[in-house]
Parts: C-alpha cells; structure tokens; sequence
C-alpha cells in the first residue's frame, strides 16, 4: 500500500490545497510523478500520506506505520479479528521498550520511525529487483534510466539531470553503481541530510523565479494562484506565513525551504502518536495499556474476519523481524 507504488516517487511534487502531500514513506521513480514535479518543481518525503485528499483519515498509512512493511499490513488486513489480535499482543511485547506492560508516547514514536526505515528499505528492494536487469543485484545508471524514462525528450529533461545529481551522490564508492544500501538513499533522499543541499539547489533553481536565493509567496504559490478564488489565496498566505517564514521577513530561504519542501519523518511520526493516542487512549493517563491497544486493533493493524484470512494465516509464517 503507502497509496499505490507511483505515489512514491524520489522527486514528488504534487500540491494539494497549496501544500505537498505529505507521506513521508514510499519512492518508486516514475514518469508521471516526474512530470507533475516538472510542473510544480518541488520535492517531498515517501507519501506517508496520512490524510487522503478528501480530509479522511489513511487507516493503511496507520497499519504500515505499526508494521512497517506493505506485505504485513495487507496480510493483517486479511486475517480473522482472533488472529490479528494475537499478533499485535507480541508486537506490543516489542514495542514496550521498558517492560512495564504499557507504551508511552516515545516508545510508540521510536516503533513508528523504525516502521518507516524499514518500510523505505523494503520499497528500495522491490525497486531494485525491478530495475536490476543482469540480476547482479547492483543498479547502473543505464538500467535505471532505460527503466524509468519512455521517451527521448524525457531522457534530456531537467528531471533526467536532477536524478542523476541525486544517484552521483548516493553512490558512495563512485564505483557507478548502486547497491541496496546506496539505492536505498537514492529512492529516498529525504532521509539522508546530506541530500538536502541538492534539494535546495533545485528547488530554487525552479522556483526562485528572480534569481535572488529565496522563495517569496508569489514563486511559492507558482501558477496554481490562476487557478483558485480568493480565499484559498488567504488560506495559503497563512499557511506561508504561520508554518514556513519563520524569521517573518516576507520569503522563504535556507531551512525555511527544507522544511517546506521536505516535511520530516520526525514530525509526521509525532503526528501518528498523537491521532493513536486520541484513538485508543480510553482512560486518558497518556499511555496505551495493552488492552487499549488490542481493544483498538483495527486501529493499529486493521482486520477482516474471512476464510481467506484464515487461510491466510496457516499458509504464512510470521516475520520474526517483527
């Protein structure tokens, strides 16, 4: 899940309402990602999209942030209520750093930001076996290009120079190729600070249409002010002012632009403790007994009482990462 596997792509740039969707956990490179970027030219986190475009809640961005893989969530959602249960409870024993047989709100964070380094982890590798075409299990520039671009005029576009910005500088030993660890920072530069120089390179590059190092509302908001009334106007000017200009001088630069353009995985992991606390926190001392969490196991870990599911679950071993 993490939406679907284009929704992940290095370079992501859709608004929504003004913003970047934010999700901060999936990256699979592909075309028509890279074309919506061109157009909007910004960059944003794996789509822990926590939120659909609707405003309704994304129960599997709260399965994937407990499990921390797209295969467990989707077997957890086919798994008879009895046995999703039982397998949250010794998730929960790993879960409970200190023992005490409750979680609080660091264990569960700490839980959560494994979740999304591993989820990223098992992206790169399906993307890494899609793309790896001598089954070396190395990826060269040729074979990630031949996957990912169609058509001669994509190969020469800025987006073509932006990947390969990002890929010289995840190859570690400039030996040309990549290997799980370094593709893994290539398909999710986000992650890694010292992509965030390049980020802010291109995004100003493509943004800062005055050429004077910074991002002021108008480069900001780009050609979507064509589009939209009055108040989404006002609604973005706020936004700008109240989440992104920090120092309150008129314009973004620096970190300003990072923290735009790449929403950390910190604070989206802050934001899903929160919205499972207010779910399931049901006597309100600020920590999730385990009976609380099981209580709301469709919450955590979603369920779905089928033969299927039950079949499911003789034919799969659990994962012993887990």
């Amino acid at each position: 899940m993490y939406l679907e596997k284009k929704i992940f792509a290095v370079v992501l740039i859709i608004f929504l309402n003004g913003r970047l969707t934010i999700g901060g956990v999936m990256h699979g490179h592909n075309n028509e990602i890279h074309k919506e970027r061109e157009a909007d030219g910004a960059f944003s986190p794996r789509d822990h999209s926590h939120y659909s475009e609707s405003g309704e809640h994304n129960i599997a961005f709260d399965h994937e942030a407990i499990l921390g893989s797209h295969a467990e969530a989707e077997e957890f959602d086919s798994l008879p209520p009895e046995k999703a249960k039982e397998r949250l409870g010794l998730l929960l024993k790993k879960m409970d750093l200190n023992g005490d047989g409750q979680i609080n709100r660091q264990e569960l964070k700490a839980w959560i930001l494994r979740s999304f380094s591993m989820l990223s982890e098992e992206e790169a590798a399906e993307r890494l076996e899609d793309v790896d075409e001598n089954r070396d299990g190395l990826v060269s520039w040729e074979e990630y290009k031949e996957d990912t671009y169609d058509t001669e005029e994509e190969a020469n576009s800025n987006l073509l120079d932006d990947d390969k910005t990002i890929w010289n500088a995840a190859d570690m030993n400039k030996d040309g190729l990549l290997d799980i660890k370094e593709f893994t920072i290539f398909t999710h530069p986000e992650e890694h600070p010292s992509m965030l120089p390049i980020f802010l390179e291109q995004t100003l590059r493509d943004k800062d249409k005055n050429k004077d190092g910074s991002i002021d509302f108008q480069e900001y908001i780009g050609t979507q002010g064509k589009e939209h009334d009055k108040q989404w106007l006002l609604e973005q000017k706020n936004s700008f002012d109240r989440d992104y200009d920090t120092d309150n001088d008129g314009k973004l630069s620096g970190n300003e632009i990072l923290s735009w353009i790449v929403p950390s995985n910190e604070e989206i992991a802050q934001e899903e403790v929160d919205h499972l606390f207010a779910e399931s926190d049901d006597d309100h001392d600020d920590l999730l007994s385990y009976s609380e969490v099981i209580n709301h196991y469709e919450t955590f870990v979603g369920s779905e009482a089928t033969d299927y599911g039950d079949q499911l679950y003789k034919s799969h071993h659990f994962s012993d990462e887990l």
